[in-house]
């Protein structure tokens, strides 16, 4: 086999953030009544959060914004849409989303079903830009800690993807070269992009198909398409 360490994404990737982040909003959403504080339906609640946060984290990875300003802005910036001004409120839904969201379970179609094929045959690490604190929580919840050797984070790494250098201290750890491993992800720009600066080979997650003209070594659209590649 060429590869004998696959670096995995988790968010999107295997833990179903759509899913897991989507239930932790409606439970959100009854608990604080929000449609009589004036947001008009869970629908509009959920699309709002899914532009806002989606930016937030862009600018992030782009090292433009601090986590604190994800955490502190998020819920803010998602009530004023709706004419709500109420920090104690934001912060609350700020605070309760990131405690909550992470023990929700639900994983990527077949990402069991691929983990268990590769688990005796290559080292797997994860690499995230995700809050350190909440990591752990996420592969416990969805049941999959025991297939990973180790997890790296930008805060431990001390550098986001894109950034070559999280890479590099991924491989350090794990004591394998750069040709010997591949990165599997569903961002083109911190995941694809962020191998490439490190001269890892990738493999692009693209459930949805999108349209893009970014080069990867591999594309597949569903998880059991490992099997052919690896």
């Amino acid at each position: 086999m060429k590869y004998k360490c696959i670096l995995f994404d988790l968010d999107h990737t295997l833990w179903d953030f759509e899913t897991n982040s989507s239930q932790t909003l409606a439970e959100l959403f009854e608990i604080h009544n929000l449609q009589k504080r004036g947001v008009t339906q869970f629908a509009d609640f959920k699309k709002v959060f899914s532009r806002i946060n989606t930016d937030l984290w862009s600018k992030y990875d782009a090292g433009q914004i601090s986590r604190d300003e994800i955490r502190f802005h998020r819920f803010k910036n998602i009530l004023a849409h709706f004419h709500i001004d109420d920090e104690n409120l934001s912060m609350t839904l700020s605070d309760q989303y990131v405690l909550q969201s992470p023990k929700k379970g639900a994983l990527m179609p077949n990402a069991l079903e691929s983990l268990d094929y590769l688990a005796s045959r290559y080292h797997m690490t994860i690499v995230t830009n995700g809050f350190e604190e909440i990591q752990g929580t996420k592969l416990a919840s969805s049941g999959i800690t025991h297939y990973f050797k180790s997890v790296v984070t930008s805060a431990r790494a001390g550098h986001k993807k894109p950034a070559r250098e999280i890479f590099d201290f991924a491989l350090a750890e794990s004591g394998f070269s750069h040709h010997e491993a591949v990165m599997i992800g569903d961002n083109l720009q911190t995941d694809m992009g962020g191998a490439r600066n490190a001269n890892v080979d990738t493999i692009y997650f693209n459930p949805d198909r999108i349209a893009h003209t970014e080069t990867v070594t591999h594309e597949i659209h569903d998880l059991k398409q490992l099997k052919e590649i690896l």
